[in-house]
């Protein structure tokens, strides 16, 4: 099954780097459009809703569709976003290019991640879906950086088509060895619904929420802190965010493979470490080593609880599991805005950048605490959980 799943990982790949590579992008695209920092800053923020708002109605729309053919139909319009992008004659076309886009973002991973844990045994399963995310860890440590640099070397519309060209090789791989039949269970839209009124369901949606807020009130600012607390060098806050892309593709092997050793107390054990890291990054930024040690165990942490909370998510909507899975990828892009937003809201409260650490602490902790409630109440209802948990 490994090539299956290879298929998925170079798709994820190509998905995660037209989403975070427009952040390197931005003076380049602000500048040839004629708009503001800020104005061409909303292509980010326009995407992540666009995940978050087009993920569910999607969902629904290939419900009953063929997996294979839901997945080779979400890269065609990955394909077709990506060129509009490349094609775009002004801001708003770009605007609307990166919102049809992110339309297949959340589907894709949510229908994907439940093909990767079918195709492999139920005690592999985290796995399975670890190893498609790797794709979007990959895109953090390789793809952004080299599509940033050809970038601004070439132009930014040069970076979508090199992303274009992903999205089609994705294609014939999925189409190569993506199973001409996988398994699937029909469903109703009424079924489909009825996940939303799932209490279990709602509170994984909102730990990935919160745990996802809690990476991007700091990560958000990053470079910031790097340069002005820290002391580095743009150079060296480029080789730093590299050896914490690399953390975020260890943290998603790891968490895989315990999630299918222990689900619910890896996750919680995550959940401490991850506060526990932050807490020492408010004092390690100021040294550049531990600094640079600390971002790394954080990386590891921050993309450790995503294969566990994937599986959770499935495991609780079982009726609906399509649909969980993607308002999951739907919950983390929210996250990616608020997180940013409570960030901002701290440092224009006046606080120092420093404080930042604290910020993300505290939505740690609330997903901490929402995942043993989440526990306890399941224990109390008598929910069916895997032997492990």
């Amino acid at each position: 099954m490994s090539l299956p799943l290879f298929a998925l990982a170079v798709a994820a790949f190509g998905i995660g780097t037209t989403e975070f590579v427009i952040m390197g992008l931005l003076p380049n695209v602000a500048r040839d459009l004629g708009v503001s920092i800020p104005a061409a800053g909303m292509l980010v923020t326009g995407y992540a809703l666009g995940v978050t708002i087009g993920a569910p109605i999607v969902a629904i729309v290939t419900a009953n569709m063929p997996r294979r053919t839901a997945l080779l139909s979400l890269m065609g319009l990955f394909i077709v976003g990506n060129i509009l992008c490349a094609l775009s004659p002004n801001y708003t076309v770009l605007m609307v290019a990166r919102v049809v886009t992110a339309f297949c973002h959340g589907a894709f991973f949510g229908i994907g991640s439940v093909v990767a844990a079918g195709l492999v045994a139920p005690n592999r399963r985290a796995q399975a879906i670890a190893l498609m995310f790797a794709g979007l860890t990959l895109a953090n440590v390789l793809g952004v950086p080299f599509g940033t640099a050809l970038g601004q070397l070439l132009g930014w519309r040069s970076t979508f088509w090199a992303v274009t060209v992903i999205g089609v090789l994705a294609v014939i791989a999925l189409a190569a060895w993506l199973p001409k039949q996988i398994v699937m269970q029909k469903s109703s839209l009424l079924q489909e619904f009825k996940v939303l009124a799932d209490r279990q369901v709602l509170m994984v949606l909102a730990i990935s929420a919160l745990a996802s807020a809690s990476l991007f009130s700091v990560f958000t600012y990053i470079t910031p802190i790097l340069e002005d607390v820290t002391g580095l060098t743009p150079h060296a806050v480029t080789l730093v965010l590299l050896i914490f892309g690399v953390g975020l593709t260890v943290g998603s092997a790891l968490g895989g493979k315990l999630a299918d050793w222990r689900l619910l107390p890896s996750l919680i054990a995550f959940l401490i470490a991850l506060a526990i890291v932050l807490t020492v990054f408010s004092v390690t930024m100021h040294t550049p080593v531990a600094a640079v040690v600390t971002i790394f165990v954080w990386g590891v942490l921050a993309f450790a609880i995503v294969p566990p909370l994937q599986v959770l998510v499935v495991d609780r909507a079982s009726e609906a599991p399509n649909l969980a899975a993607t308002l999951n990828q739907g919950a983390f892009n929210l996250g990616n805005a608020t997180g940013a937003w409570f960030g901002g809201l701290a440092i224009g409260a006046g606080f120092q950048l420093t404080v930042l650490p604290y910020v993300g602490v505290l939505m740690v902790l609330l997903a901490l605490g929402l995942t043993l409630w989440s526990a306890s109440v399941g224990r109390a209802s008598g929910l069916a959980m895997t032997a492990s948990d």
